[in-house]
Parts: structure tokens; C-alpha cells; sequence
């Protein structure tokens, strides 16, 4: 692997690799005002929520790295220590990159992006009305780690106030593809998080699982199976027990061994299919499992938990 000592590389460099091997983070619209009550509005993705009860999120207006010089956003905060932060949406990326240039302290970005404006409820600082979900928020400390070119200031504010747009709201929660929100990682590139780069992983309830250690080896050191796989096998209690494989098989026990048939199926991610096709090669060939654990893969990718514990219990029989 490449090894990176950070002290051996620039500012720039540095940072390339950081924000490329972090991501995607999530992007901070950040409106303050300054005491000349001119309003400045500007996007960091060195952001994120740290505490519920109280509310608190951080992040990061750090010195610019070409010039060293302290951002308006920083200024304002330590002036008059209020802010309001809003969610970035895909639908106004393009906006939110226009008001992330470089302005002077008296250029309003709000103008320059084509932002409305909306009067707070508590805080000083304007709201943008096109994020559908924004904080207002009072400063509670800023950190310095550094007064080099690119050391991050982190700004600690708790929440006062929450503004959240009714229609991305369903059965009482925020619906992750009405809210698409956009995230930043290395060089021009953003991530949406909307359709099919959404997935679900619930999390584990089961105090005792089956664990990674415990796996029978066949599952453990498989070549086919990918570690999410894996993983998701050792979360379980237990796989099956011979009664119940004994009536699932059964089922499935009627295939022929015909490898292109097997492979239709495959492309179609019809693992029903596949599985009589997989059992009537076994049958022919008791050394070569593959299409089996080919089988097992495709089920778990589909998080098919009952059949994947009685095809894992059999597998792990051979």
C-alpha cells in the first residue's frame, strides 16, 4: 500500500489525499452576517452533528491553504457568534457552487447564487428558502488548531431552531430521496444520495450472534462470498438444522445439471432458479460447490435471510 507521511507533503497535496480517502461528507450551507449587516453565505463540507440532546454540530471554516487568510464565514461567527446552516440538496448543487468562490467581505452571496432570503426566528442571519432543511444555530465555541495556511477552525454550535420543508416529510420522517442530498468528496466530485445509491443495513438485535470467528470455514474462507456477505451470515443466531434443510431441499431437488441454464438465471437474479440448477451439478461433480456459494452470494446480496441460513447450513455440511 502507499505510505503517506503527512509532514512530507504541501498544504494542497495533503489535502487531495484527505478529501479523496473522506467521503462523501456531508456539505454545511453556512449563512452568517456581519456587523455591517451584510450577509454572507458559504458551503463547507468539513461538517457534521456531534451531540442530540443538547443539539450540537461542528464545522470546519478552516484558513484558506493558498494565502492563509480567515474566511468571512470564521469573521462573522467570532464577531457576533450566530449562523444558520442548511442541508445541501441536488437541486441546488449548482447554486451552492457558485457561492462557495472567493468574494470580497461587502459582496452578498446570496445575490450572486440566486438565493432568497428568509427572515430567522431567532438568529440574525438570513435563511435560504430553497434548502428544505436548515438550523439556526448559536455558536458555543471555535477551535484553532493551527494559524498555518489550511488549518481547520472548528466551529461548535448548538442548534436553536430547526426549519424542515412538510413535503420531503413521510410517516413522520425525513424520506432520504424527497430530501436528495448531495455529498462532497475529492477533486469536482459530489455524490447524490437518491434512487439506487440508497441501501438499507438495519442494525444488529441480536445480542449473541453466530459471530465471524465462529463460522464453519467453508463460509468463513470463501472465495465467492464477499465480506458483506460474510458479515451478514455471522450476525445471525444460527444457520439451520437438518429438519428444516431437509424440507427446503426438497423443494429445490428437481433441476438438472445444465451450466448455461444456471447462468440465465443468474443474469435474471432469479436465485430460486438457480439453486436446482446449482444442486444438480453438485450431484454431478461433489468436488465443485462454486455454483452453490455463486448461489448463497446472490441470495445474501439480496438479503434473503431465511433461505440464505438453509442454503449456508447446507453448504457448510459438505
Amino acid at each position: 500500500m502507499l505510505k503517506i507521511e503527512p509532514d512530507k507533503l504541501n498544504t494542497p497535496e495533503l489535502q487531495r489525499w484527505l478529501q479523496s480517502g473522506i467521503g462523501p461528507r456531508p456539505i454545511a450551507l453556512v449563512s452568517t452576517i456581519s456587523n455591517d449587516d451584510i450577509p454572507n453565505l458559504s458551503p463547507f463540507s468539513f461538517y457534521n452533528v456531534f451531540s442530540s440532546k443538547p443539539p450540537i454540530i461542528g464545522f470546519s471554516p478552516a484558513r484558506r491553504g493558498r494565502n492563509n487568510t480567515l474566511k468571512d464565514t470564521y469573521n462573522n461567527l467570532i464577531d457576533n457568534g450566530e449562523c444558520v446552516v442548511h442541508s445541501v440538496t441536488y437541486n441546488i448543487v449548482e447554486q451552492v457552487n457558485l457561492a462557495s468562490g472567493e468574494y470580497a467581505p461587502n459582496i452578498d452571496e446570496f445575490e450572486i447564487a440566486g438565493f432568497t432570503k428568509v427572515k430567522s426566528n431567532i438568529v440574525k442571519p438570513f435563511r435560504v428558502k430553497e434548502s428544505p432543511f436548515a438550523m439556526e444555530c448559536k455558536l458555543n465555541q471555535m477551535i484553532s488548531f493551527a494559524d498555518t495556511p489550511g488549518a481547520g477552525n472548528l466551529a461548535i454550535c448548538e442548534v436553536l431552531l430547526i426549519h424542515i420543508d412538510e413535503s420531503i416529510i413521510v410517516d413522520g420522517a425525513i424520506h432520504p430521496e424527497l430530501i436528495d442530498l448531495v455529498g462532497r468528496n475529492g477533486g469536482e466530485y459530489y455524490t447524490r444520495s437518491y434512487a439506487n445509491s440508497l441501501f438499507e443495513v438495519p442494525k444488529p438485535t441480536i445480542t449473541n450472534p453466530i459471530s465471524y470467528i465462529n463460522l464453519p470455514d467453508k463460509l468463513k474462507y470463501s472465495k465467492v462470498l464477499s465480506a458483506n456477505n460474510i458479515a451478514l451470515l455471522a450476525s445471525q443466531p444460527e444457520l439451520s438444522n437438518d429438519e428444516s434443510l431437509n424440507e427446503f431441499l426438497n423443494y429445490y431437488n428437481d433441476g438438472i445439471p445444465d451450466i448455461n441454464a444456471f447462468y440465465r438465471y443468474y443474469q435474471l437474479d432469479d436465485y430460486h432458479q438457480m439453486l436446482r440448477y446449482a444442486l444438480a451439478l453438485y450431484k454431478v461433480d461433489s468436488f465443485n460447490f462454486y455454483y452453490l456459494e455463486l448461489t448463497l452470494k446472490t441470495v445474501l446480496d439480496f438479503r434473503d435471510i431465511a433461505f440464505a441460513k438453509e442454503l449456508a447450513y447446507y453448504i457448510s455440511k459438505l
